[in-house]
């Protein structure tokens, strides 16, 4: 799950429609199968279908939820590379700005201190992919910049179609079992995508839940296509369902990320043990000296306070750990950019 951020001033905020765990329940829901039709929703949570529809277009149009339709890089042959980027107090802001508006970045962020940027960019098995470029040649040479740290992504514990919002509690085991679709089971070699798979991902990074006609307009595709195409990839991992969250749905406002160090022989039951902890949004093991990344969220500073000196102290394995706060995101999932 995605935690949306935003930097609009309290007086000038809409004000947000109340909630209660229906609404929650939805957006668990969501999570697990992002194109669930509102029937089948309604009879697992033991509603009318017209009563989740009514609240799920209050939590979308309030900003609270939005499905989106993702690819995953591994499934594609793609590689994650993890950014930190330091930057002059002047420069920091427009080098984040211009993050964004690159094609090969999926999310920026401002770290507290306003002197640093954190991004994360995709790239190609080419070596002179645009992800390539970004790391070796453009950020480096970029005024302002005073330094670049570069991380790849070696393995994900946590992440993806798996969201914060599945550790939430809101639906019974019974429940989860009746929503959630079949795993999914990527191939041994990585998945091709077709030309007209791209005007499919295009629409779904927009609106994970547009109407099989709209998306039969979008690819010239007949519904039936618009179906069979999209059980395919959902069956081979290479595309997700993700909900984009605000962290009011969940009383969640305190987001950190975590850079820890671990021996080899300890990162698997770190990253695992990690994974499993309530407040992780996002584990994966990276290269370098801290070579394991997490994305934690709590309630509020005391809770994540109790978080570190609690669970994370508790690891076993944990050599060293930094903690970031992340203030500002900049950019976040989608839309999808058809590779070049």
């Amino acid at each position: 799950m995605s935690m949306v951020e935003t930097d609009i001033p309290r007086a000038g905020r809409r004000e947000l429609p109340s909630l209660d765990d229906l609404d929650r329940q939805i957006g668990h829901a969501l999570q697990l199968d992002g194109r669930a039709p509102f029937a089948r929703i309604a009879e697992v949570l033991g509603v009318s279908d017209q009563t989740v529809a009514r609240r799920y277009t209050k939590l979308r149009s309030g900003g609270l939820v939005r499905v989106l339709g993702l690819t995953e890089p591994e499934v594609l042959g793609e590689t994650v590379w993890f950014l930190r980027v330091q930057a002059t107090p002047d420069a920091a802001v427009p080098i984040g700005r211009a993050l964004t508006r690159r094609t090969d970045t999926s999310w920026v962020a401002m770290v507290a201190g306003g002197t640093e940027v954190s991004a994360v960019a995709r790239s190609g098995a080419e070596a002179d992919s645009q992800g390539d470029l970004l790391l070796l040649r453009d950020l480096p040479r970029t005024r302002g910049v005073l330094g670049v740290h570069a991380y790849c992504q070696l393995h994900q514990f946590f992440g993806g179609a798996q969201g914060l919002v599945l550790k939430s509690g809101m639906l019974s085991p019974e429940q989860v079992a009746a929503l959630a679709p079949p795993p999914a089971e990527p191939p041994g070699e990585p998945v091709v995508l077709a030309p007209d798979d791209h005007r499919l991902l295009e629409v779904l990074a927009r609106e994970g839940r547009t109407p099989v006609a709209e998306l039969a307009a979008a690819t010239g595709w007949s519904p039936s296509t618009v179906r069979r195409r999209m059980a395919e990839l959902r069956a081979n991992g290479a595309l997700y369902f993700d909900v984009d969250s605000s962290h009011q749905l969940y009383g969640l406002s305190s987001r950190v990320g975590l850079w820890l160090s671990v021996p080899p022989s300890g990162l698997v039951a770190t990253g695992e043990a990690l994974a499993a902890h309530p407040e992780v949004a996002f584990a994966c093991a990276t290269t370098g000296a801290a070579n394991l990344f997490a994305i934690a969220v709590c309630r509020d500073t005391a809770a994540l306070y109790a978080y570190l000196t609690g669970p994370v102290a508790r690891l076993p394995d944990v050599r060293q750990v930094e903690t970031f706060a992340m203030i500002r995101t900049l950019k976040g999932p989608g839309p999808y950019v058809p590779p070049r």
